[in-house]
């Protein structure tokens, strides 16, 4: 019986533009691409759309120091991410900015409505501004002292050592994180959407189960406790949409980030005939709209998104699914240890559909974290994927070719069992369209235990030498490739280039309605190897280039007073230097230098002015090493200097390059020390 075609709008979360995608990210994107492909197989009219979130301060600090416009920056990201995204197999049917006309139109519609709906209120706050940079800084923007406890570095909020909370301007010796400078109150206007007015319809929708029973939990706990007004302007200067009627004032960048769905959206119906965007965004649109996120951001998309959405005049999403954080080995993902994998120090290295099968293979429909065992990760894809699945047609497609001439029998026993591979299908779709991932591949991989015993059992190589045996040789080999077509079929959506290369084996496009359409009476290709397995010296390139991306990062941030992490934090991303390709590493220059003399740089909390003798010549250094250094334990040792790194203006003044160190930070800074017997000026690479 046929299913009656479904309209679905799927969505990601939407990737900060200042950083590259890492395996967190990729976490999210694959378990949205498994869905999708699957929906696609299973005949229904399945959309796509991501797009690159490209507003917020951070952006146009990162892009003011690398001397390049906002537009410039979030463009160049932009097309890293779909480079990323394209290699691992993620085949999203639109991928846009959240910086287009699309966008700016949408926010400007909604936010009018909000306002016209009387849910928009202004008001007056105090808040800490950072006189050298001209700019409002959020809570997060601002480091200093905890006033309780006198916790050093702490952000404006709340203590990390002691947990107190306070404002900026309590704090002890508070800074800006961009420019240093002392920060001073300042009074400006804001625009707040007025949440608290939604609390009955939100407490509704949100156990109308459109969210995981965690996540409603949670959110209950928030709507007990009361909805506060939500903030969603900034002041200039602010790299973003300017609010209608309120110049000087831009939306906050998590106002108009999951409008960029709506907006992506829009810009494919407008390249796609057939695709109209009310039958998808109206109130009374029998499309299904699903959104995949991370749970760190469940507030936005599962409160503010729908309560906006509502008051305008849309629909609301028909499902929020959450998934939760990736550790690596047990553990938080860690650059000092090379574990925070960046998605293109992954795809150096290794297959994408290695990982696409691991994290399916550990994926269900609730938030808990996942965790990328590299051990397991290795034994399971080289057991599963290799061993059992491959095996299959690896064991006995040489029998067909070699002395049927690619042709299967005609008929064949085995008539049960070959149904019971068919009629599994139904489960496993029903595991998939639930996003329970894991109970779909063990059902799989149960279905592949039976084919191996089959053909262990009837042994075709000791068939194959007895002339009167080989059409039973025929036969079994010929049940054993219809296992496996049926096999791949259900891990097309986990591993599309493995099962692509299947079907151009097999002479068969696999779909899901087509899988009791067997093979015998037709003819295969010669079997060529679908997939190789993982070893473990991969593994350990892969983690060692982690490691030095690290240190390079590291090196490259020294004596950098605007902290990009604090920026990042504020909007719930995690920042990531760009890469460079060996090529560039090579143009390095590196040289033996010897701290002459060591001081402290006044009113900077991080850095010692360093003056280093080159063997004839003198450069002047600020490094970011004061919490592990003391400046008379320096003078006389010999160091590592990067000395064609172009010289960098500094409010402390002029630094001609950069001494190498490596170490998580804090009391654990390492500066390099050159071999013994070097010289200053001595040239290291």
């Amino acid at each position: 019986m046929a299913q009656t075609q479904r309209k679905i709008l799927v969505t990601s979360a939407l990737p900060y533009a200042n950083g590259s995608i890492h395996l967190g990210h990729m976490l999210e994107h694959i378990q949205t691409d498994i869905w999708v492909r699957f929906q696609k197989m299973r005949g229904h009219l399945c959309t796509a759309v991501c797009a690159d979130d490209a507003h917020g301060t951070a952006i146009m600090i990162k892009a003011e120091q690398n001397g390049i416009t906002s537009e410039e920056l979030i463009e160049g990201v932009r097309q890293e991410h779909m480079s990323d995204f394209n290699d691992f197999l993620i085949g999203y049917d639109n991928y846009h900015s959240t910086h287009s006309e699309e966008n700016r139109e949408i926010s400007s519609s909604i936010y009018k409505a909000l306002r016209d709906n009387g849910k928009i209120s202004v008001r007056s706050i105090v808040q800490a501004y950072d006189p050298e940079k001209e700019m409002f800084l959020a809570d997060r923007f601002v480091k200093g002292t905890c006033p309780k406890c006198k916790a050093e570095d702490q952000y404006g909020d709340n203590c990390e050592v002691c947990s107190a909370t306070y404002t900026p301007m309590e704090m002890i010796d508070p800074r800006s994180v961009y420019s240093g400078a002392t920060p001073i109150e300042k009074e400006s206007e804001h625009y707040f959407f007025k949440l608290p007015d939604f609390q009955e319809f939100l407490a509704e929708w949100t156990r109308s189960g459109t969210l995981q029973d965690q996540v409603a939990n949670k959110l209950a706990e928030w709507l007990d406790s009361g909805l506060q007004e939500w903030d969603i302007s900034r002041d200039a200067p602010y790299f973003g949409f300017e609010i209608p009627d309120a110049p000087g004032k831009y939306f906050y960048v998590w106002l108009d980030a999951p409008i960029g769905y709506m907006a992506s959206f829009q810009n494919l119906c407008e390249r796609t005939e057939g695709l109209n965007f009310d039958d998808y965004w109206a109130k009374d649109s029998d499309a299904e709209l699903y959104h995949f996120i991370g749970k760190d951001i469940i507030n936005f998309h599962a409160l503010f998104w729908p309560a906006m959405l509502d008051c305008a005049g849309y629909r609301t999403p028909t499902k929020v699914n959450a998934h939760g954080y990736v550790t690596v080995d047990g553990k938080k993902m860690s650059k000092s240890r090379g574990t925070f994998i960046k998605a293109r120090t992954y795809l150096n290295h290794l297959d994408p559909q290695y990982l696409r099968y691991y994290f399916a293979a550990k994926l269900n429909a609730s938030v808990d974290d996942i965790d990328l065992n590299l051990e397991d990760f290795i034994q399971r894809v080289n057991s599963d994927v290799v061993g059992k699945v491959v095996n299959i047609a690896s064991r006995t497609a040489s029998f067909i070719t070699k002395k049927f001439d690619g042709q299967l029998a005609a008929q064949a026993s085995e008539a049960e069992m070959i149904q019971s591979f068919i009629d599994a299908g139904d489960l496993i779709a029903e595991h998939f369209e639930n996003r329970e991932y894991g109970k779909a591949v063990r059902e799989i991989m149960r279905l592949a235990d039976v084919a191996n015993t089959y053909i262990a059992d009837q042994a075709p190589w000791v068939l194959a030498k007895d002339e009167a045996t080989l059409p039973k040789v025929q036969e079994v080999c010929s049940v054993a490739l219809n296992l496996f077509s049926i096999l791949a079929t259900y891990l097309k959506p986990v591993m599309p280039n493995m099962v692509a290369d299947a079907e151009a084996f097999l002479n068969k496009e696999l779909t899901w309605e087509n899988r009791s359409e067997l093979l015998f009476g037709t003819a295969i290709n010669k079997f060529k190897p679908l997939m190789g397995r993982i070893d473990q010296k991969q593994i350990d390139a892969m983690i060692e280039e982690g490691k030095q991306e690290a240190e390079l990062e590291a090196q490259a941030s020294a004596g950098n007073t605007v902290k990009e992490e604090a920026v990042e934090t504020e909007l719930s991303k995690e920042p990531i230097a760009d890469e460079i390709s060996f090529d560039d590493f090579a143009k390095v220059d590196l040289r033996v230098a010897l701290i002459a003399k060591a001081e402290h740089v006044e009113k900077a909390n991080k850095l010692l002015k360093l003056t280093l003798d080159l063997g004839g010549e003198t450069r002047t250094v600020f490094s970011g090493i004061k919490s592990a250094y003391k400046p008379e334990d320096l003078e006389g040792k010999l160091t590592v200097l990067v000395a064609n790194l172009a010289p960098r203006k500094m409010k402390f003044g002029l630094s001609e390059g950069m001494v190498l160190a490596a170490g998580p930070g804090g009391e654990e800074i390492y500066l390099l020390e050159p071999h013994d017997g070097a010289k200053p000026g001595q040239r290291i690479m």
